[in-house]
């Protein structure tokens, strides 16, 4: 099989690592996280005029028409660079929504000024009960004439305390966790009946609880066929995950390449601690679960566009089962290797690892997935 990046791909990423170079050193990147979004609006719009804020969407709304492959760059650059920028929230998952499951008119209202920088979009699923399971909600939506009215809260909301446009799951009909009934709406964050608390998550970006109350909104703000929102959920979740497994693959090979750094340098007993062999065999480990990491990264993006939804599922869930354990071993390696500089805030490898622990977490993480292949009655490949 051939995983050579095309002349197109391979100039995307020369094109964004020489930009992630010059604007996002570890200090950079504190200054970007103290602005009041917690995140670079500036680079935000080098993002759009680079076009990586289009890359999959469809030439006529402005896009460049890419597909998993050129997310996965582009998720593996941000991941390196510990990228704050709601990339994740916006791109792949409010514009994943609407190539799936919009409308012509909201895919043309919409999709242009995700890709000129302009509307951001977040995803407000999470609820204080539901942990994994997408099926559990409790949010509410009821008729209102032609419209809807919204009610409910929502938790940990990537990106929710900033972002113009809410994608809001809810529950029109059946039981709490029942796979129909489910539906979803387009919410202006600003409009009544909406509030939001913003806080700073545990590994430097910001996430928010959400409240709806009483929230009108109009048929146009319906996404899909109501009451069979959750195949569309599950559509778009595992995309994301796709594109979290590349960014976690940055983050981990950043990190293995801070520690191969750090023991060439740092002297013990009169000599590099790199010498000793026992550091060293710990260090290839680390590369060993960068590589199977790397490996079912590039699998899920081959499988992010599957159309039978089992295979897909069963693909994405070994992914993660995957990323989780070799994110946990390279960044308990990463950080014991360094000594106590690794725990610091000074010193970015325990950012690292703060970042793909919460990657670990988000949408299920390894042992929820290989749990979930256990259940469908199948065994990982990563296994």
């Amino acid at each position: 099989m051939d995983f050579d990046l095309s002349e197109e791909q391979r100039l995307l990423k020369e094109s964004l690592d020489r930009l992630i170079g010059d604007r996002y050193g570890f200090e950079q990147r504190k200054t970007y996280g103290q602005a009041p979004e917690g995140w670079s609006r500036e680079l935000w719009a080098q993002y759009a005029e680079l076009g990586l804020l289009g890359l999959p969407f469809a030439e006529e709304y402005g896009g460049s028409a890419g597909g998993p492959v050129e997310t996965m760059i582009a998720m593996e650059s941000f991941g390196r660079a510990l990228a704050l920028e709601p990339f994740l929230a916006t791109v792949v998952l409010g514009g994943g929504f609407l190539r799936h499951g919009g409308t012509p008119e909201q895919c043309a209202a919409l999709l242009p000024k995700i890709v000129d920088g302009s509307l951001t979009f977040a995803f407000a699923q999470t609820e204080r009960h539901s942990r994994y399971d997408l099926a559990d909600i409790s949010t509410t939506a009821m008729r209102d004439g032609a419209a809807w009215l919204l009610d409910g809260e929502k938790g940990v909301v990537l990106h929710g305390d900033t972002a113009a446009k809410l994608i809001v799951s809810a529950r029109i009909g059946g039981g709490r966790r029942d796979r129909d009934g489910v539906a979803l709406f387009i919410v202006d964050s600003n409009a009544a009946g909406v509030s939001r608390r913003g806080y700073p998550t545990q590994d430097g970006l910001r996430a928010a609880e959400i409240t709806l109350a009483g929230v009108r909104v109009g048929p146009e703000g319906v996404l899909g066929e109501p009451g069979e929102g959750l195949s569309l959920v599950e559509r778009v979740i595992d995309e994301a995950i796709a594109a979290l497994c590349a960014e976690a693959v940055g983050a981990m090979a950043a990190m293995h390449e801070l520690t191969v750094d750090y023991l060439k340098t740092r002297r013990q007993f009169g000599r590099e601690i790199g010498s000793f062999q026992i550091l060293q065999h710990r260090a290839v480990d680390m590369l060993i679960a960068l590589e199977q990491a790397r490996s079912m990264a590039m699998f899920a993006t081959m499988m992010a566009s599957e159309e039978d939804a089992v295979e897909r599922r069963n693909t994405l869930s070994a992914a993660k089962v995957q990323i989780g354990r070799s994110s946990r071993l390279i960044g308990q390696q990463a950080v014991q290797l360094h000594g106590g500089i690794g725990m610091t805030m000074e010193y970015k490898v325990g950012h690292y690892f703060k970042r793909v622990t919460m990657i670990d977490t988000m949408f299920g993480d390894a042992d929820h997935h290989l749990r979930e292949l256990a259940r469908r009655g199948r065994s990982p490949a990563a296994g």
